[in-house]
């Protein structure tokens, strides 16, 4: 999804598959002990039972739709833009300035947070790039990831990976990255680089994941019935969890 100036840089978009995803977080940094898994179901206990667990962090993408759009304009309305920074910061929130970078950007948010920071390999891309972003505010944080060639260029590599032929990066889409990511602090955290910051969506208990009945259904169940309850009618999305990697 497109949202930044028409005048920046613009990414090949990511297709939402396991193993694009995977190469990509395991070129960054990520250890193969963990990787990303197609969750085909959110309420059927046979086939999510199929996904490893603990999932870490969930990605799912969907079509913009009006109902969504409004619904975001709405919930932002009343909030100021976050300023977070340093090593206190409660989650790790990343600013999008890169147009049609969404699916990179929820990915980020996936492996910077919780759980996840102790698999990146020391020294690597990604850990580099998160010690630097730390102590810098959202908008420098932004410039940050904009000006990185190691992040664009495993980002290049990974677009050309995926089972359908991958769009222009100039092109606008009308697919949309968000990430659902359980903190350090146990808290659910919507993340969204279009957002005006990170969002709280409930505290899960110690052996509860991103997979679990409480996250569901304060993240992804929440946000289908949100665009169900606006009458779009499409419903298509798809959702991959980031986990163990299988033996």
């Amino acid at each position: 999804m497109a949202d930044a100036s028409e005048k920046s840089k613009a990414f090949v978009p990511l297709e939402n598959n396991p193993e694009v995803m995977t190469h990509l977080v395991h070129q960054l940094g990520v250890s193969p002990a963990l990787s990303f898994t197609d969750v085909y179901s959110i309420d059927e206990p046979e086939l999510l039972a199929f996904v490893p667990r603990p999932a870490h962090a969930l990605l799912l993408v969907f079509p913009v739709s009006a109902t969504y759009e409004a619904g975001r304009v709405t919930e932002d309305s009343n909030k100021s833009e976050y300023t977070g920074s340093g090593p206190d910061e409660p989650i790790t929130w990343f600013k999008q300035t890169i147009r049609n970078a969404c699916g990179l950007i929820g990915l980020l948010h996936a492996v910077s947070n919780g759980e996840v920071k102790k698999h990146i390999t020391p020294d690597s891309n990604l850990d580099q790039l998160l010690r630097q972003a730390e102590p810098l505010g959202p908008i420098a944080r932004a410039d940050l990831l904009y000006e990185s060639s190691a992040l664009e260029s495993a980002h290049a590599d990974a677009a050309k990976l995926g089972d359908t032929k991958a769009p222009d990066a100039e092109e606008n889409v009308d697919l949309h990255f968000v990430c659902f990511v359980k903190g350090d602090d146990g808290r659910l955290w919507e993340l969204d680089g279009r957002r005006k910051g990170p969002i709280e969506r409930g505290v899960l208990g110690p052996d509860e994941d991103a997979l679990s009945e409480k996250a569901l259904d304060v993240g992804v169940r929440q946000f289908l019935k949100s665009e169900a309850a606006g009458g779009k009618g499409d419903l298509r999305f798809s959702l991959v969890s980031l986990g163990p990697s299988f033996d």
